[in-house]
């Protein structure tokens, strides 16, 4: 009986899986911080960044208008 204890003991943290919140449709990871060859682009929570990988963030093609007028 205390071999199936120790067993169990030793064996159900291993089996937990903490479950990955995704972000950016799928392609992100909600993470507090993100791997180096990752991008962050927006925040899942206060305290987690989503991750993603920096091919599947949009680049802005757009010119800046330095000047701040409209024509």
């Amino acid at each position: 009986m205390k071999r199936i204890l120790l067993v169990l003991t030793v064996t159900l943290p291993l089996v937990q899986v903490t479950k990955v919140k995704k972000c950016w449709g799928k392609l992100g990871t909600c993470r507090i911080t993100c791997k180096e060859s990752e991008v962050f682009y927006v925040l899942c929570n206060a305290e987690a960044k989503c991750c993603v990988d920096p091919k599947y963030v949009p680049v802005d093609t757009k010119p800046s208008n330095s000047t701040g007028s409209q024509r």
